[in-house]
């Protein structure tokens, strides 16, 4: 999970749907809007252009209208990770992404090694409820607890080590002295364009940099 602010102005159907019996939060333009402030990524795993996508109530609504047709209330997710967070009440109450200040990608560590069948290690770095249950649920996404959650755990593992795999070949090249300065500031272009908010699975790369030691030649992406 990393930051992703939201456009302050809601899509105008909502108000009006709001105002009907049966009215959707999935009106024209809430999918849309979604899929830009989140850069086509589920918000918790960050997997990249998932196969699918739910609007997610971040505080779930139960039968509230406020909290049903609330703009800020509504998430892009995928249903691996929707189903997930469901599953349990304690769910309710983790880090919310499109809040800066509540430092998703620095008050949790991110890493998993890059070899195959390995699970995630996702840390804790604050005692806080939230940051727990936020922890709590990612361990969840990424490594699965039911058979058929495991399946989609790994799958999931899957593109995440691919990615990487091609991130941190990136960095060999980088730091590689064979390479004259002119290659090197491409491979930082390249580096820099994996750890932005549209980049998939952003939190890993960026804890890569920072448990290594390479924050300060990429600190402006961070």
């Amino acid at each position: 999970m990393i930051f992703h602010p939201k456009t302050k102005t809601p899509p105008s159907c909502l108000e009006k749907e709001k105002q009907k019996v049966n009215g959707s939060y999935n009106c024209p333009g809430v999918l849309e809007l979604l899929k830009k402030d989140f850069k086509n990524k589920c918000y918790i795993c960050e997997n990249k252009a998932p196969h699918s996508i739910n609007t997610e109530h971040f505080i779930p609504h139960k039968g509230d209208k406020d909290l049903k047709f609330d703009w800020n209330n509504l998430f892009y997710c995928c249903a691996h990770c929707n189903n997930t967070k469901l599953a349990k009440p304690q769910f309710d109450s983790i880090l919310n992404c499109t809040i800066e200040s509540e430092e998703v990608d620095r008050k949790i560590k991110y890493h998993i090694h890059p070899f195959p069948k390995e699970q995630a290690v996702i840390t804790a770095l604050s005692g806080e409820a939230k940051v727990n249950n936020t922890v709590s649920l990612l361990l969840e996404v990424y490594n699965g607890t039911t058979p058929l959650k495991k399946i989609e755990s790994g799958n999931l593992r899957s593109k995440l080590l691919k990615e990487i795999r091609s991130f941190q070949d990136l960095l060999f090249k980088f730091y590689d002295d064979i390479y004259n300065e002119k290659e090197r500031l491409f491979f930082k272009d390249q580096i820099a364009r994996e750890l932005r908010a549209s980049s998939g699975f952003t939190a890993f790369k960026r804890w890569i940099l920072r448990d290594n030691d390479m924050t300060e030649d990429f600190v402006e992406y961070l």
